[in-house]
Order: structure tokens, then sequence, then C-alpha cells
């Protein structure tokens, strides 16, 4: 996932496309922001509903999301421990934009023109 992209003069972007992108733009990130909008995860839960993402990947990609304000890690004290991720109210605010991705996708998979690749996954 990329990290937010400081200009020469060492703040954040102007553009707030740019900003949000720099959080949300990288391999997973979308995804797991996905999963989260269903409901709080565990790490488990992640991996079977990724095929093709490590744990080592999934953790980066969870502490990422947990660095810029868009996701909790909460710890109980149990034996063994267990750890459940979920959204925090910044990370709630991308849920338009989901939902845009959505129904444009929706659009494109029933507008999708003869002979294109249907092999491709629907997430």
């Amino acid at each position: 996932m990329p990290k937010p992209h400081y200009g020469t003069n060492g703040k954040l972007p102007h553009c707030p496309v740019h900003l949000v992108l720099s959080y949300i733009g990288g391999k997973w990130a979308i995804l797991i922001l996905r999963e989260l909008f269903q409901g709080n995860r565990r790490t488990n839960e992640f991996l079977a509903a990724l095929p093709g993402i490590s744990t080592k990947t999934l953790t980066a990609r969870l502490r990422e999301l947990e660095s810029y304000g868009l996701v909790k890690r909460t710890v109980f004290p149990e034996v063994p421990p267990r750890v459940e991720y979920s959204l925090t109210p910044k990370g709630r605010e991308v849920q338009p934009i989901m939902t845009a991705l959505n129904q444009v996708g929706t659009q494109w998979l029933v507008q999708r023109p003869a002979g294109s690749p249907a092999s491709m996954p629907r997430y």
C-alpha cells in the first residue's frame, strides 16, 4: 500500500483525490475495507474471504490502514489472544466511494462486450 506522498515542501498533497488514494489505493486495501463494511473480522476470516493474500501481507495492510486511522485493532484478553478488526468512523467515510465502485462495476459486468474475458474475478 502506498504511503501518503508528501510534496517537496514536506506537506501532504493538496489534491483530495491523491490524498484518499494514497490511503486506500494500494493492493488489497479496498478488498479489506469491503470485508469490514460487512462487519468486524478476525485474521482467519480475512484469509478465507481474500484468496491469494498471505498472512504477512494481510497483517501489513491492516497495520497501514490502522496507522491511517481507518481500521481499529482490538485485542481481547483471552488465552489464546483474540484479535478483531473493525472500521473507525474515518474508515466508514469511505463507504460512499465503495458504493460507487460497486455500482460502476455492476454496470460494467452487465455491459461486458462479447468476447471479453468471462473469467474476470467478481469481488
